[in-house]
């Protein structure tokens, strides 16, 4: 389980030394940035060069200790519009350059300022270039950053690193998501009415179908089948979050059951490697993720190559070149990374369901991949008619 300790006011001192710390024993040195303490998590690596905000509050995020791969961070400080949930949610923080004064006519206080306030432990002035490549050789693992003026001895930091729970196997989207069911009205005219399993969703989303005339009401990630279908919904979207999906037997029972009623079905990130699970299909690991506001996705059914918002370290594993049969009819991979070729989307051929893996709301990133909202408007129109 992650830890933070704030520090006392004598401690939290921009000078503070601080130490990042591998589990396979390599150890960086630089200064303390945010709260002061210990802090521990999964090391994954951001290629965002903006956004950092989103990033920071995105629930995606538990339990992982991000580092920026941009050498600047903090520029345009923090503001009161652009946070994604109502915390900041990554377990550490991890920068070269901080920026010594925020300059930004919507921002409120540094950034620097914010991580203190919410407790997050971060580190700055380490060579981010060297420790992402060395997470892109080794693969993601556990990390600890350690700060204060009376640091352990590296032996027990490494011991420490070493004892934190592991990103496989966690069950993490009861943790992030509404414990309350809200109603995210409609702008303009209601169209539609759609069931949202939160899972770790990110605000922008029900904003997204709100501006396209959809009543979003989102629900806890321990929804059942009548939780959903009690409000009515002409759509059921399960959202991003955090963790292994090879643990998340609960919202896959669900899926399955909104797959058997036909209703249409829109799933992203984690809602996409929940359908992979609900067809059949297993899910993987990846050596060190997506995450970033870069990723170069070709959706299949047309051809068009976009630029893409992600935040992912599992994947689906499904055949690339070939529709498969399942119980609930053919599905094949529509998106697809050019990076690496992991499957970045799924589409079921005979009901009106579709998924993506990456971020099509766009908080922060490009906005290529808005047509998917408009794509499950089109279902929920067709189901209608």
């Amino acid at each position: 389980m992650t830890t933070s300790t704030r520090g006392t006011a004598s401690q939290r001192h921009k000078t503070a030394p601080a130490v990042l710390v591998l589990e396979d024993g390599r150890f960086f040195h630089g200064r303390a940035y945010g709260a002061v303490g210990s802090t521990f998590g999964e090391a994954v690596f951001s290629t965002g060069m903006t956004g950092y905000q989103e990033t920071l509050t995105d629930p995606s995020y538990h339990r992982q200790v991000v580092v920026m791969t941009a050498p600047h961070v903090g520029n345009t400080g923090v503001n009161d519009e652009d946070p994604e949930s109502r915390r900041i949610w990554v377990a550490g923080y991890v920068v070269r350059d901080p920026a010594r004064v925020p300059s930004n006519w919507r921002s409120r206080r540094s950034l620097d300022d914010e991580l203190r306030h919410q407790g997050v432990v971060g580190i700055s002035g380490i060579d981010t270039r060297a420790l992402t490549r060395h997470l892109r050789e080794r693969g993601a693992m556990r990390v600890g950053i350690f700060s204060g003026n009376a640091l352990p001895d590296e032996g027990t930091m490494l011991a420490e690193v070493r004892q934190a729970p592991e990103m496989e196997g966690a069950n993490l989207s009861a943790e992030v998501a509404t414990k309350e069911t809200y109603v995210v009205p409609a702008i303009g005219e209601k169209k539609f009415t759609v069931a949202a399993v939160d899972l770790g969703i990110k605000g922008m989303t029900p904003h997204r179908m709100a501006e396209r005339g959809i009543e979003v009401h989102v629900l806890p990630a321990t929804a059942t089948v009548e939780d959903v279908y009690a409000v009515n919904p002409d759509g059921v979207f399960f959202s991003n979050g955090p963790g292994d999906p090879a643990t998340a037997d609960h919202p896959v029972s669900v899926m399955r059951s909104v797959l058997e009623r036909g209703t249409p079905l829109f799933g992203i990130c984690f809602g996409n490697q929940i359908l992979g699970r609900a067809l059949g299909f297993g899910t993987y690991k990846l050596k060190y993720g997506h995450r970033g506001i870069n990723q170069p996705v070709q959706d299949r059914t047309t051809g068009k190559v976009e630029v893409t918002a992600h935040n992912h370290g599992f994947a689906v594993d499904a055949p690339l070149e070939k529709a498969t049969e399942t119980p609930y009819g053919r599905v094949e991979v529509s998106h697809v990374c050019l990076n690496d070729n992991v499957v970045e989307g799924l589409q079921l051929l005979d009901r009106p369901a579709f998924s993506v893996q990456y971020h099509p709301e766009a908080a922060a990133g490009p906005h290529d991949a808005a047509y998917l909202f408009d794509r499950f408007v089109y279902l929920m129109e067709g189901q209608r008619a």
